[in-house]
């Protein structure tokens, strides 16, 4: 018998010849407990050598199963004992512990200088006024959403709950939220799973996002049904409507709502059936076109009774977002709002290959949008939204100054409510009642103290941003200008954001005079009649 063989068995072997030869003997209290115990691993390294699914087990009974309990383990043991305070995996134990002491109220204030290299290339940090602006109200900082087609305008507060639908989150988590908004006058995103009775429950302020599956407004077909929205749009707890053509998680690749998670209540809210995977197309079945899409625009901001309609999307083909744009002058009809959302964003789960390759990042998706609206003299008639990643006082600030007028965050509410980033939220065993449909997982959230997190998240965060624009010299976000940042791109060089971007200059893309080529080449692809680009202009 070889070595290699006598060690892949061995163990099993003196487990099976131990239980065999003590049986005789189990009279002895002392013994018993041992001959129970070697006879349950017994049983399992026969049930490894019999099973066919996993070569480890069968090829090392009893001894392989350690390999797959230390690789369920594996995140636990890596973000609690191996994981730095700079590790961004997604988001670092340092912005965490930022987001769950700001929600508790506690100091976030940290001794003896930073812990980031600020000479490793990358560094981004706010210049500092030599005449520091008196510290502004924070509750000062909001923006009115609603361009000249729009009866009914909203003040927004520049700091909101981003897309999280009830089915992905629990209905505590739901309620906690809600509440939480409404608590600190800011508004909540239902995602695009409908408007659910937890969304109500508070009474804060909500965005419908409408996306492919026209979720609680749907014909049973699955297609937009004008009526139906009409009845949930005129709430007055609905204060705008968003029209979700992708999402950062996942672009182009639609949406899925396991069956595991597909409860009575949420069938009843999105109108769908149980015992089969919520879809969400890649694509919308409302319209097909650019110039559809924007009398789609107009078709909901009529049924609404003029509320503020926008669109989220991640950026992919630039050309695209300029036949929208093209479509907005050639209809005459503008969407009151836009929310950019980078590909960083994750509340979603998605392949891998979405996750980590499809979508264009936050701030040059964002810097896009606001440059193309500015290139047709738009950007004074439509807000601009931001969602990807954003939990702290400088990751607002840092898409303010490019060009975004409020922004969205779902996994920093998400902590602010106690996630914990297990990464579970597709398996319906959320640990912390947050990403569950489990109604004993869901129980362990409480949601009177998760609200009060929810708005103290709100409330420290954005008295963090007023801090720093006072250190600034600015009194209210809406001075934020790329100028005001900068990035360290060598060891021995730094660039304001002002010089790092192209930044084009008010109707710019109409007098055929851009300040870039990429630009220029992106305007003479871009169609309003068709989302494929001009096949007669070389890319």
């Amino acid at each position: 018998m070889s070595l290699s063989l006598l060690s892949r068995y061995a163990f099993f072997a003196a487990c099976v010849l131990f239980t065999l030869a003590s049986l005789p003997f189990t009279h002895h209290e002392w013994l018993w407990p041992f001959t129970l115990t070697t006879g349950i691993l017994s049983l399992i390294g026969i049930f490894d050598l019999l099973q066919q699914r996993h070569a480890v087990r069968r090829n090392y009974p009893i001894l392989g199963n350690i390999r797959y309990l230390v690789e369920a383990i594996r995140p636990e043991i890596r973000q609690y004992l191996l994981e730095s305070d700079s590790d961004a995996l997604p988001f670092s134990r340092a912005q965490r512990s930022l987001v769950y002491a700001r929600a508790k109220n506690e100091a976030s204030d940290k001794p003896f200088g930073t812990l980031i290299d600020v000479y490793e290339s990358g560094f981004e940090f706010i210049g500092h006024s030599m005449r520091p602006a008196p510290l502004a109200d924070p509750s000062s900082f909001r923006v009115i959403v609603g361009g000249p087609q729009c009866s009914q305008p909203y003040s927004a507060s520049i700091f909101n709950i981003s897309a999280m639908s009830f089915g992905s989150l629990s209905a505590n988590a739901i309620r906690a939220l809600n509440q939480g908004a409404k608590l600190g006058n800011f508004h909540h995103d239902t995602g695009e799973g409908s408007i659910s009775p937890y969304h109500r429950e508070h009474g804060g302020d909500l965005v419908w996002e409408l996306g492919s599956g026209y979720f609680g407004c749907r014909t049973p077909d699955g297609r937009f049904d004008p009526e139906r929205f009409a009845a949930q749009a005129r709430s007055p707890q609905v204060r705008m409507i968003e029209i979700k053509m992708s999402q950062g998680a996942k672009p182009g690749h639609g949406g899925i709502l396991p069956k595991h998670k597909v409860t009575q209540e949420i069938a009843e809210t999105r109108g769908v059936l149980m015992g089969e995977d919520c879809i969400s197309p890649s694509r919308h079945s409302a319209f097909s076109t650019p110039i559809e899409m924007m009398q789609f625009i107009a078709q909901l901001r009529e049924l609404s009774g003029g509320k503020p309609v926008g669109f989220k999307f991640c950026l992919g083909h630039p050309w695209e977002f300029m036949g929208i744009a093209k479509a907005m002058l050639e209809t005459g009809i503008l969407p009151d709002f836009i929310v950019v959302d980078g590909k960083e964003g994750g509340t979603g789960a998605a392949p891998v290959e979405f996750t980590d390759h499809i979508g264009v990042p936050l701030r040059e998706g964002l810097l896009f949008v606001h440059n193309t609206l500015v290139g047709l003299n738009l950007r004074d008639k439509i807000k601009l939204g931001a969602s990807g990643k954003i939990v702290s006082a400088f990751d607002i600030a840092s898409v303010l100054a490019i060009g975004a007028d409020w922004a969205n965050s779902a996994r920093g509410f998400m902590f602010a409510i106690g996630c914990i980033q297990s990464q579970s939220c597709h398996t319906n065993k959320c640990p912390t009642g947050v990403a569950t449909q489990d109604p004993l997982r869901q129980r362990a959230l409480v949601v009177p103290d998760k609200a009060q997190r929810v708005l103290n998240f709100h409330h420290n965060t954005l008295r963090a941003l007023a801090e720093m624009l006072a250190a600034a010299g600015l009194e209210h976000p809406a001075q934020l200008e790329a100028k005001h940042l900068v990035r360290r791109i060598s060891a021995t060089e730094i660039k304001l954001f002002s010089q790092m971007h192209v930044f084009l200059k008010p109707g710019e893309l109409l007098t055929g005079e851009v300040n870039g080529q990429f630009y220029s080449r992106m305007w003479q692809l871009a169609r309003a009649d068709s989302f494929e680009p001009h096949s007669e202009v070389a890319a």
